[in-house]
Formats: C-alpha cells, sequence, structure tokens
C-alpha cells in the first residue's frame, strides 16, 4: 500500500511513524511545504493521560520525548493581584515543540519512512492509495474539498499571540489583569530549565478601546510587557511569528472523503485554552494507525474504524474546547463579578468536564483548603 502524509507537524509525524511499525511493508512518504527546521510558536504541553496513550502506542518515541520534556504538577492563578495556589497530582510535560519535532523526524527516519521538506504538493496529484491531511488549521487538503468533507468556520472574536521568554517560571501561571480601559490574560509556563512560553490574549472591546486595532505588532509585544511586567521582571518577550490573531474554529462533518482522510487540526481545530491540540492530534494519529493495521487491505474500512474509534473520546474534548474557549470569550465579565478564588472555581468548570469527585482526585490539597464546586455554591446560598 502506499500511503502519502500531507503536513510533517506532530499528528503527520507521528502517524507515519506508527503506521511504518505496524505495517512495514507500507510505502509511506511525508511532504512537507516548511524547511524541517522550521516552527512556530515555542513550547507544547501533553498531559499525563495523553502521555500514557503515547507510551502504549510506541514506547520508543515516548521515552525519547520524556526525556526531553519539563513536567510540572501544579498552577497559580492570579487575579486582581491575589494569588492562588492550585496543587494538582496530574501532570503536564512541555517541551520545545523543534525538539518534538527532532525526535519524530529522527523516529521516522529509523524506520524507513520518507520525509520531503519544502515540497508543496496537491492531494488530488499524488500517486497513493491512501492520502492523509495532517496540515493543520490551514490545511490545504481541506480547503481543496470544504464541500465533500463538510468543513465549516468561525472566528471567535479574542485577539491572542505567542512568546517565548527566557523569565522561568517553576509553575505554569495564568494572570488576569485590567489594565487602563482593557482586560488581559496572560498564560506562562516553563518548558525547559531555560525557557517558558508566554500567551497574551484580550477581548475584542479591549482591542479596540486600547488601540491595539492600530499598533504594530511590535507596538503591541512592548504593551504586554509593560502590563505583565511583575511576572515577567525584566524580561523581555521573544517573538517568532507572534502575530495577535483571531483564532478559528473549524470543524469537518464528513472525516474522510475518496482516499483522503483529516487528522488533527485539519480536521477539527482545537483551542490553546485547553492544553491539548497537540495531544488530541496524536491521539487521531494512534487511532488512524491501529485501524489501518486492523484493515490493511481496505482503505475505506481503516477510514470507517478510525472513525468509529477515535470519534466518541474525541467529540468530548471537543466539548471540552468549546467550552474552554467560550468561558475566555467571556472573561472580562467575570474577572468584575468573581473574586480570585471563586474566579478558580468558575475556570475549573469552564470544560464542564470535572466533577466534585474529579476535582477532589486531581486537586485534593486545594479542596482541602477551598471545598468542591458543590461546597462554593452552599456557601454562595448561605450568604
Amino acid at each position: 500500500m502506499k500511503i502519502k502524509v500531507i503536513g510533517a507537524g506532530p499528528a503527520g509525524l507521528y502517524f507515519a511513524l506508527l503506521a511504518k511499525k505496524r505495517l512495514p511493508h507500507c510505502e509511506i512518504e511525508v511532504f512537507e511545504q516548511n524547511p524541517c527546521d522550521a516552527t512556530y510558536g515555542f513550547g507544547i504541553v501533553l498531559a499525563d493521560r495523553g502521555l500514557s496513550r503515547m507510551e502504549r502506542a510506541d514506547p520508543d518515541s515516548f521515552a525519547r520525548l520524556s526525556a526531553a520534556m519539563y513536567v510540572t504538577r501544579h498552577q497559580i492563578l492570579r487575579h486582581r493581584e491575589d494569588s492562588v495556589f492550585i496543587e494538582g497530582v496530574a501532570f503536564g510535560g512541555a517541551v520545545p515543540r523543534l525538539r518534538l519535532l527532532n525526535i519524530l523526524q529522527d523516529c521516522c527516519e529509523e524506520a524507513g519512512v520518507q520525509v520531503h521538506y519544502e515540497r508543496r504538493v496537491e492531494a488530488n496529484a499524488l500517486d497513493a492509495d491512501m492520502i492523509v491531511g495532517a496540515d493543520g488549521i490551514n490545511s490545504l487538503v481541506r480547503a481543496g474539498n470544504e464541500a465533500a468533507f463538510g468543513a465549516t468556520t468561525r472566528t471567535l472574536s479574542s485577539r491572542m499571540a505567542w512568546y517565548g521568554t527566557k523569565r522561568h517560571f517553576p509553575y505554569p501561571v495564568l494572570v488576569f489583569r485590567k489594565a487602563g480601559q482593557g482586560h488581559f490574560i496572560a498564560v506562562a509556563y516553563p518548558y525547559s530549565e531555560a525557557m517558558s512560553t508566554v500567551v497574551i490574549e484580550c477581548d475584542a472591546a479591549t482591542w479596540q478601546r486600547c488601540g491595539l486595532a492600530a499598533m504594530s505588532d511590535r507596538e503591541r509585544q512592548t504593551l504586554a510587557e509593560r502590563i505583565f511586567e511583575p511576572e515577567l521582571r525584566g524580561e523581555p518577550l521573544l517573538s517568532n511569528h507572534s502575530i495577535w490573531r483571531n483564532l478559528p474554529v473549524i470543524r469537518c462533518s464528513r472525516w474522510h472523503a475518496g482516499n483522503t482522510v483529516l487528522i488533527g487540526d485539519a480536521l477539527h481545530s482545537a483551542h490553546p485554552s485547553i492544553g491539548s491540540g497537540t495531544r488530541i492530534a496524536m491521539e487521531d494519529s494512534i487511532a488512524l494507525a491501529d485501524a489501518l493495521k486492523d484493515h490493511p487491505d481496505d482503505v475505506q474500512a481503516t477510514f470507517r474504524a478510525f472513525e468509529a474509534i477515535r470519534a466518541p473520546q474525541k467529540q468530548k474534548m471537543l466539548d471540552a474546547t468549546e467550552g474552554s474557549f467560550t468561558w475566555y470569550e467571556t472573561f472580562p465579565d467575570r474577572m468584575a463579578r468573581l473574586g480570585p478564588v471563586d474566579l478558580v472555581f468558575d475556570y475549573l468548570q469552564r470544560t464542564g468536564r470535572i466533577s466534585d469527585e474529579r476535582l477532589s482526585q486531581e486537586f485534593p490539597r486545594f479542596v482541602d483548603r477551598y471545598g468542591t464546586f458543590s461546597d462554593r455554591r452552599l456557601e454562595t446560598v448561605g450568604a
């Protein structure tokens, strides 16, 4: 079987690796329009549940990835200049995005996968039994056949930009800050011993009122450095194509068309507010590779099995994503209404996936100190 993968991000490389290991006789090629060392953003986070699935899928690449990760277990939320420490027993492993790609590139080469860089190809021009569109949010594979995939796109109103910094944060920190006439959020987390990622976000009203719409990207970066100087402690923000943008919400009602299937952000875009975009994409890769192993001679059966395996769990993650970015779209109102501890509880409930029981399991010390969701509601009613 000839398999062509378009896109050499984490999803494309990981699927190619897993498919080659499961079916060594398959001819697998990956095509990427950018150079092999090109990457956007800084560090990415993979939560412990996703890492466990990756360990089962391919212990070798998991071991290499784990060795390169910076692990954290806790988080700090700061609002009205008060900090709430959120202890957690679950953990996240952060890694430079380029390091993740390098690991997967090496693993693919060792497994016999051909990866072609600086090669822009058209899906319909490829000689292949199966084509995998793993080319991200701006997928050309999806764009070339949107009707067949039932693709829809809408755009969120808030604006955000990804930066890096040499300011090392011992724990991930989520900062809510009112500055002038605007409301801003900074999410900062370490991804190595020396570097951290910083994501800055503002709502649409702040974008206009504070004049960001008329600023250059450098001026916006300077403003963000000034607003979050207490956290940055004099370290500058570092840009890597750090453009303030409205994120799209992409959904495809059909996962495959003809001999082509989509995975990762090409199929359903994630959102950075749940910190699981790369995990979701790589779990798509696992499910597709497993389906291929079960149906090595039938592409359509592979596609049907992939969707049947993956859709239920992925829908839960997409529902959580929708709940999370909707919460972030309305954060100025929440900042005005809620004190620091109540904002933490509201934040932890935003995806609809954390019950009292799960809260107690994952954040036992936090619950000992502040109670559960039900406790907070009872306190509010009693007040």
